[in-house]
C-alpha cells in the first residue's frame, strides 16, 4: 500500500484537502486573464493602449512558463506549508501593488512575478493531490479538474468582475484578489503540518542563465505578436530590436541545453513520436480555444451588449467545458483510444465554427447563439485533459518534468499565436474589408444616398436639426460599414480555423499508429502541470 506523507493533520478528510488546494490555486489562475475582463476599462484606468493590456496577460503567461522548471528546486528546498505561505503572501503583495500602481513598466514586472507564483502554487497543489491519490482514476480526475478550471478562467473572470468594474475603478479587482487569497492562507494554517514532500536540497547551482534567456525570449515573442501588426513589423525600431534580441536569446538557450549536463529542458523528449503528435494537437486546440474572443466582440458590437451581458452569454461556455471535462474523464478511465476522443472533440469544435460562421449577422437573435457557445466549451473541455495526459504519458518518468514544461510552452505559444492572428484579422484584414466596402458604397451610389436620406429623415423626425441630422446619418452609415467589415473579418478567421480543424481530423483519422494508442496515466507518474 502506498505510504502517504502526513502533509495534513490526521483529522483532515480528503474532501477538505481538495477544497483547500482549490481555494489556494484558484486566485492565481484567475489572475492570469484578469486584465482581459474589460480591456477598455483596464486601458482607461492605467492610461495605456489596449495592446498594452494584452501584453500584460502575455507577460504573466511568460512568467508561468519560464519558471516552471526552475521552481522545482525551490519546491525541494522549502517545506510544503512554508512554500505555500511564501508564494501565497507574495501573490497578495503583488496584487496589492497592482491595486496601487498606474505605471506600465511596474505593472508588467509585477505580472511576470505573479506568473511565477502560479507555477509555484499550482505545481505544489497538484503534487499534494497526487501524493494522496494512488489510483489512475483519481489522477485523471485531478488533471481534468485542474485543466477544466484553467480553460474556464476567461469567461469566469468576465462574469465575476463585470458588475464590479461597471461600479468601481478597474483596479478594484486586484483588491478583490488580495482578499481572495486569505481563505486559502487560513485553511493552510489550520490543516497542514510542516513536513516535506522531498529531501531538502540547498539552493546552489540554479540555472539562472537558462531561466533568464527563456524568459526574455517569451517576453520578446509576446512583444512581437502584440505590437508587430500595429507598428508595421520591421519598419519599427522597437520591433526590430525585440526580434533580433529574442532570436539571439532562444538560440543561446538551445545551445546551452545541448551542451549542459543537466539541461533546463531535456532535448530527449523530442525523440518520442507520440509526444510530438500531442504537441501539434495541443497547439491546434489552443488556436481553436481563443476564437471565442471574436464571438464576444461580435456580441458587443452587433447587439450592443455591455461586458456584463456578454459574460452572461459565456456562462453557457463554462457549462459546456464542465460537461466536456466530465465526459473526457469517463472516456479516459474506460481507456478509450485517444483517436476517438480527438475525433469527438474536434468534430464538436468544427460544428461550433461552422455554426457561428453562418450566424454572423447584424440581424440575429441572442438566443440563437446559446447552443454554439455550449458546443465550443464542450469541445475544449473534451480535449484539453486527454491531450496533455497523452503528451505527459508519452515519455519516460525521468523526462516528465521536461514533458510538462514543453506542454506549458505549447499552450503559451498557442495563446501567443492566437493573439497575433486576432490582431491581424482585427486590424489589417478588417481594414481591407472596410476599404472594399467604401469603394462599393460611395456617395454617388443610389442605395447609399437613399440610406443616408432615410436616416436623415429618421433623425429629423426625432427632433434633430436638419443640418445636424445629415451629419449624424453619414456617421451612422459609416458605423454600419465598420460593423460589416468586422463581421467579414471574423468570418475569414473562422473559415481559416475550419480548414485547420478539417486538416487535424484527417491527420488523426488516417495516421495508423494513433488508431492503436490508448492513454494510461502510470501509478508512478508525477503530477506536472
Amino acid at each position: 500500500m502506498k505510504e502517504v506523507i502526513p502533509l495534513f493533520k490526521a483529522w483532515v478528510p480528503m474532501w477538505l484537502i481538495r477544497i483547500t488546494m482549490f481555494v489556494v490555486i484558484l486566485p492565481s489562475l484567475a489572475l492570469m486573464f484578469l486584465p482581459l475582463s474589460n480591456v477598455p476599462a483596464a486601458a482607461g484606468y492605467y492610461g495605456i493602449e489596449p495592446a498594452d493590456v494584452q501584453y500584460a496577460v502575455l507577460v504573466y503567461y511568460a512568467g508561468y512558463t519560464a519558471f516552471f522548471i526552475l521552481e522545482k528546486r525551490f519546491f525541494s528546498y522549502l517545506a510544503a506549508k512554508e512554500y505555500f505561505f511564501v508564494f501565497t503572501i507574495l501573490q497578495i503583495i503583488t496584487s496589492y501593488a497592482c491595486y496601487h500602481t498606474q505605471n506600465l513598466v511596474v505593472l508588467l514586472l509585477i505580472r511576470f512575478i505573479q506568473g511565477m507564483g502560479l507555477a509555484s502554487t499550482g505545481n505544489l497543489g497538484m503534487s499534494i493531490i497526487f501524493n494522496r491519490i494512488g489510483t489512475e482514476r483519481g489522477r485523471v480526475v485531478s488533471y481534468t479538474v485542474y485543466f477544466g478550471m484553467l480553460v474556464c478562467m476567461i469567461p469566469f473572470n468576465n462574469f465575476v468582475t463585470a458588475d464590479l468594474i461597471d461600479s468601481f475603478d478597474f483596479n478594484v479587482i486586484y483588491k478583490l484578489a488580495v482578499f481572495a487569497y486569505l481563505p486559502g492562507l487560513i485553511l493552510l494554517g489550520v490543516t497542514m503540518n510542516n513536513v516535506r514532500l522531498n529531501i531538502k536540497f540547498p539552493l546552489y547551482l540554479l540555472d539562472w542563465p537558462s531561466f533568464l534567456l527563456f524568459s526574455y525570449f517569451l517576453c520578446a515573442l509576446g512583444y512581437l505578436v502584440v505590437y508587430g501588426q500595429e507598428r508595421y513589423w520591421l519598419e519599427d525600431r522597437g520591433i526590430c530590436v525585440a526580434a533580433l534580441t529574442g532570436a539571439f536569446s532562444v538560440l543561446t538557450f538551445i545551445i546551452r541545453q545541448v551542451h549542459l549536463k543537466r539541461p533546463y529542458f531535456n532535448p530527449g523528449v523530442f525523440k518520442y513520436r507520440n509526444f510530438m503528435v500531442g504537441g501539434v494537437v495541443l497547439f491546434t486546440l489552443y488556436l481553436c480555444r481563443f476564437t471565442l474572443n471574436f464571438s464576444s466582440a461580435f456580441f458587443s458590437s452587433a447587439f450592443g451588449f455591455d461586458p456584463a451581458h456578454v459574460s452572461y452569454m459565456n456562462l453557457l461556455n463554462i457549462l459546456g467545458i464542465a460537461v466536456g471535462a466530465l465526459i473526457s474523464w469517463a472516456l479516459l478511465v474506460q481507456h478509450r483510444p485517444i483517436r476517438l476522443i480527438w475525433i469527438y472533440g474536434f468534430s464538436v469544435l468544427l460544428a461550433f465554427h461552422i455554426w457561428m460562421y453562418s450566424l454572423f449577422s447584424l440581424h440575429g437573435e441572442p438566443h440563437a447563439y446559446f447552443i454554439p457557445l455550449f458546443l465550443h466549451g464542450f469541445g475544449v473541455g473534451l480535449l484539453i485533459a486527454p491531450t496533455i495526459i497523452f503528451m505527459v504519458a508519452a515519455v519516460p518518468v525521468k523526462m516528465v518534468d521536461t514533458s510538462a514544461g514543453i506542454c506549458l510552452f505549447v499552450r503559451c505559444l498557442g495563446f501567443y499565436v492566437s493573439i497575433a492572428l486576432i490582431n491581424y484579422f482585427d486590424l489589417l484584414n478588417r481594414g481591407k474589408h472596410l476599404n472594399a466596402l467604401k469603394e462599393q458604397f460611395t456617395a454617388v451610389n443610389p442605395l447609399v444616398r437613399q440610406n443616408i436620406l432615410k436616416q436623415t429623415k429618421n433623425f429629423v423626425a426625432h427632433g434633430v436639426y436638419k443640418k445636424q441630422a445629415a451629419g449624424a446619418a453619414g456617421r451612422q452609415v459609416t458605423k454600419q460599414l465598420m460593423l460589416n467589415a468586422q463581421l467579414r473579418s471574423a468570418m475569414d478567421y473562422y473559415a481559416m480555423i475550419i480548414g485547420l480543424i478539417l486538416l487535424t481530423l484527417i491527420f488523426v483519422a488516417w495516421v495508423p499508429y494513433i488508431n492503436r494508442t490508448i492513454v494510461r496515466l502510470r501509478k508512478n507518474q508525477p503530477a506536472p502541470i
